[in-house]
């Protein structure tokens, strides 16, 4: 069988035996990646990043009577914590959509965040 044959079975008996969370996480890592995303592994404190990932979570976090809007956009490596300084809703972000966020990385509480982040909704696929 040829080389690329056995890459081909290698792949499949992968998609057959793995789990279906280990499976999505590397379909979002290889969509970012196609985007030209930067892993949130790989992102460092004080580096301005793109990163592009399905937001698992948010959450409006009242704070000393300033609202902030947090989501956690995951990449299929790494969650980094969306951070929005004085909004309460942002339309279109909401849990399970896919979007690209840029920013500069800081780290909070030992987590990677992009504070008031420039972002893009990406098409549900």
């Amino acid at each position: 069988m040829s080389v690329s044959g056995d890459g081909y079975w290698r792949r499949l008996m992968r998609r057959l035996t793995s789990d279906v969370t280990e499976l999505d996480a590397d379909d979002l890592s290889r969509e970012a990646e196609a985007v030209g995303a930067m892993r949130a592994c790989d992102c460092k404190s004080g580096e301005e990043v793109t990163v592009m990932g399905r937001l698992r979570s948010v959450e409006m976090c009242p704070r000393d009577s300033a609202a902030t809007l947090e989501a956690e956009l995951f990449d299929g490596t790494e969650g980094v914590t969306l951070v929005w300084l004085g909004r309460r809703r942002i339309a279109g972000i909401e849990p399970g959509r896919t979007i690209k966020a840029r920013g500069r990385i800081a780290v909070r509480d030992g987590r990677k965040v992009l504070y008031n982040p420039y972002y893009e909704l990406q098409n549900a696929s």
